[in-house]
C-alpha cells in the first residue's frame, strides 16, 4: 500500500524512470548474479528499455536467451511494466 503512494508519487513528479535506473544499475549484481555482472553491463534506460553490453559475442548471446526471464524479475523487483524491453549489445557495437 505505501508502495503503490510512492510509486504514484514518483509517477506525479516525473521521477519514476530516474529511480528505475538507480535501482537497475545499484543492484545489478545482486538482480543478474556476480557472474553475469562480471560479464555483462547496464549502459541505459529509456521509455522502458534497458541496454546492456556483454564483454564477448559468447555472454551476448547467453544474454539474449535470458532476456524474458531477466526481464520479468527486474519488473518484479522495480514494479510490473518499469522494463519493457531489453536490447543486447555485444562488444565494440555501436550505440543507435
Amino acid at each position: 500500500m505505501f508502495g503503490d503512494a510512492v510509486r504514484t508519487w514518483l509517477i506525479e513528479h516525473g521521477w519514476q524512470e530516474q529511480v528505475a535506473i538507480g535501482g537497475v544499475f545499484g543492484r545489478w549484481s545482486d538482480i543478474v548474479g556476480e557472474f553475469n555482472a562480471s560479464r555483462l553491463q547496464p549502459e541505459s534506460f529509456s521509455e522502458g528499455e534497458l541496454v546492456v553490453v556483454a564483454d564477448s559475442p559468447t555472454m551476448a548471446a547467453q544474454a539474449r536467451t535470458m532476456v524474458r526471464p531477466l526481464m520479468k524479475k527486474l519488473n518484479e523487483e522495480l514494479g510490473d511494466g518499469t522494463v519493457l524491453a531489453i536490447k543486447v549489445r555485444g562488444p565494440g557495437s555501436r550505440r543507435r
